[in-house]
């Protein structure tokens, strides 16, 4: 009798938005794991067509709704507005499929908290798409920080500029966004700032946020486009986060995070501006070690992932949730709320 090597299950998976960012990630899946597209959703023709072209064998949906009572569909993959992410997350679960989310998870930490609550639930491994973490760039310097390299952080100093700013007026709705730049773009690295500190409790937040230059008192009718923000966690690590839409920054964005510690720093930033193009540094004195340069195909990395976890363990993941948790409690306190 001839042994035979066990085969791996073949991922069938849902698409719920195959704008820019879900097709972006959907081909990322399907080029780099054996998941198959089986079903989408989209209300656009256009995005639905082009989505085809990868996808060609996949059916396609006419809701949501549709999409989850798809009986063979092991995961989701949800891309669409950040008003719809809690609840389409939710009935997904409810549903028995496991669910990879854009960011943010929800609008606010309630709704992140009902959202986990599902997951647990359902017992359905559920996953957000903060993809930096997922950057070779970034990673080396979480390494770096997790192997004491560079010692007990005391600082660490958050930025990230986008020249242009969201082109979707939804963007620019509290109602429908949950926030402006910090929940766009801040959420990103106040996560990696808190995922490479092991998420310490933060005990004060200090939030000064502006609109067109002017400090907002009230969202009711604008979101913050610059924010600055003081935060300080249970172990005094002093952590601030600078982030805007629209900034005459002088290149496209700036985006860094640099780590302060007892015996060097390090930092994660892009290069010229570049959304795409991250290195990192270590720092020790005057001296710079460079840890990582391009080229690195990171984007839609963190969905490939979650693949590859679904594969190992469809289930709750009680940690990571608890992180998703954590990241909106201290957004929610940056908006006061």
């Amino acid at each position: 009798m001839i042994a035979t090597q066990p085969t791996k299950k073949e991922l069938s998976l849902g698409f719920l938005g195959v704008g820019w960012i879900g097709r972006n990630r959907m081909e990322a899946i399907l080029n780099n794991t054996g998941a198959k597209a089986a079903a989408i959703t989209e209300p656009d023709s256009e995005n639905c067509d082009a989505a085809k072209k990868s996808a060609k064998n996949a059916i396609l949906k006419t809701s949501s709704e549709a999409l989850f009572a798809e009986k063979d569909l092991d995961g989701i993959v949800i891309a669409t507005p950040s008003a719809m992410h809690a609840q389409q997350s939710m009935e997904a679960l409810k549903a028995g499929k496991a669910v990879f989310c854009q960011k943010p998870l929800g609008r606010t930490a309630e709704e992140v908290e009902q959202v986990v609550a599902a997951s647990r639930e359902a017992n359905k491994l559920l996953s957000v798409d903060l993809s930096y973490r997922y950057t070779k760039a970034f990673k080396a310097v979480y390494d770096t920080i997790q192997k004491g390299e560079i010692g007990d952080i005391f600082a660490v100093d958050l930025t990230f500029h986008n020249a242009y700013g969201p082109d979707k007026e939804w963007f620019y709705d509290i109602k429908r966004s949950g926030g402006g730049c910090v929940m766009d773009l801040g959420i990103h690295l106040i996560d990696l700032a808190l995922w490479s500190l092991d998420f310490p409790e933060i005990k004060d937040v200090q939030s000064r946020l502006y609109h067109k230059g002017q400090k907002l008192t009230s969202f009711e009718e604008h979101v913050e486009d610059f924010a600055s923000v003081a935060m300080t966690s249970e172990k005094d690590q002093a952590i601030n986060l600078e982030c805007s839409w629209h900034v005459s920054a002088g290149k496209d964005a700036i985006i860094e995070a640099t780590f302060y510690g007892t015996k060097g720093g390090a930092s994660f930033k892009n290069i010229n501006g570049s959304f795409y193009d991250f290195k990192a540094e270590k720092y020790h004195g005057t001296q710079t070690e460079t840890l990582v340069t391009p080229p690195d195909e990171w984007s839609g990395r963190a969905g490939v992932v979650w693949v590859e976890n679904l594969l190992e363990n469809d289930t709750f993941d009680e940690k990571t949730a608890t992180q998703f948790i954590k990241t909106a409690q201290v957004i929610d306190r940056i908006y006061g709320r």
